[in-house]
């Protein structure tokens, strides 16, 4: 088994070969267990005075062999990547629950269950792989007020949303994570404040992790829910020098290729994507097959503008095997040549001469 610092080291070798797969959604391989209200709360949660029904990330705890299997699961299907189950696991939205005193609890054991997997399959064949661990957006935004009739109102702050992260993440390092994913950012103040966040538990933990940073592109508008188009959204984030930057959920792999060759344009560091597996039906469920996801993904492949993919909401582990297979014959992309210049973002982007 591969030390922490051994896997950083052979996951930027690994990148400048060959394009690297992640995982798919984690919400729809839960869904296929079926679990009811009971089998959310296990035995330590069964008196527990709220309705918990729906709170995936609590599973790391209550059923931990379900999490596990699910990692394993994509590993088989070829993926390199796998997150942590711990999209919602910050005291933020853990308060929906009433269960914000667990949330270092809970990253802790997800990091720990995704650790497990992904150690047992290098120590089966030999070949690494890393655990992301996933900081989602939370369910609120600092950006833009949630009530029509007070425009300056907002219902969190930097600030909280800081210590909230913070929180988090120290706990996935000491989980085992090997990058930090801050993914699905709808809006920008808040994975600036996910940002902020993971510097200081670097500074907490000793440790300097890559970074990758995924956003999502609501609608056709090519903007994120704050307003950002793509360009201006990375010109927000490269402060942090991540690793990789991307889009994920929101956009079938159809609709967000403009946005990907966007940001492929315009950043000198890796670029990821992670679509949804088509956009949503009347019924909320997701149509587009496997060998369809795949192959409207290969051609971002063939063009050059990727260095790692994988699935969002509707991607199984099917989904990923044939993402795997069909870009598996092609370099990945190669970082452009940007040129110094002063670059500045509002809603848009801004580069001075």
């Amino acid at each position: 088994m591969s030390t922490r610092a051994e896997r950083i080291k052979a996951l930027h070798k690994a990148a400048a070969e060959r394009i690297l797969i992640m995982d798919g959604a984690m919400g729809t391989e839960i869904q296929n267990f079926k679990l009811d209200e009971a089998g959310y709360r296990g035995t330590r949660f069964k008196d527990w005075h709220r309705d918990v029904k729906g709170n995936n990330d609590l599973l790391a705890l209550s059923q931990p062999d379900i999490i596990r299997a699910i990692h394993a699961d994509y590993i088989a299907a070829g993926a390199d990547i796998i997150e942590t189950n711990t999209f919602n696991a910050q005291v933020i939205s853990l308060a929906d629950y009433g269960m914000e005193s667990l949330s270092a609890e809970l990253n802790l054991a997800a990091a720990r269950l995704a650790r497990q997997a992904a150690d047992a399959a290098e120590n089966k064949d030999g070949r690494v792989r890393w655990v992301a661990g996933a900081v989602g957006p939370t369910n609120r935004t600092a950006s833009i007020s949630p009530d029509v009739n007070d425009p300056g109102y907002r219902n969190t702050s930097f600030d909280e949303l800081r210590a909230a992260y913070t929180e988090q993440i120290i706990a996935l390092i000491e989980g085992g994570a090997d990058i930090i994913l801050i993914e699905t950012i709808f809006d920008t103040l808040n994975a600036k404040a996910a940002g902020v966040a993971t510097l200081e538990a670097f500074d907490v933990a000793g440790v300097k992790l890559p970074i990758m940073i995924s956003g999502t592109i609501t609608d056709r508008s090519g903007r994120t829910l704050s307003g950002q188009t793509a360009t201006a959204f990375w010109y927000s984030m490269r402060h942090l020098r991540p690793f990789s930057v991307g889009l994920n959920c929101a956009l079938g792999a159809e609709l967000m290729r403009p946005y990907v060759a966007e940001i492929a344009a315009v950043a000198d560091t890796l670029v990821s994507a992670y679509p949804n597996a088509g956009l949503p039906n009347a019924m909320g469920e997701y149509d587009e097959t496997p060998h369809d996801m795949a192959c409207a993904i290969e051609p971002w492949a063939k063009d050059g503008l990727v260095n790692i993919v994988g699935g969002c909401c509707g991607s199984t582990p099917a989904h990923i095997a044939h993402v795997a297979e069909h870009v598996r014959k092609y370099p990945p992309r190669k970082l452009p040549q940007i040129a110094p210049k002063m670059r500045l973002s509002g809603l848009e982007a801004f580069v001075a001469g």
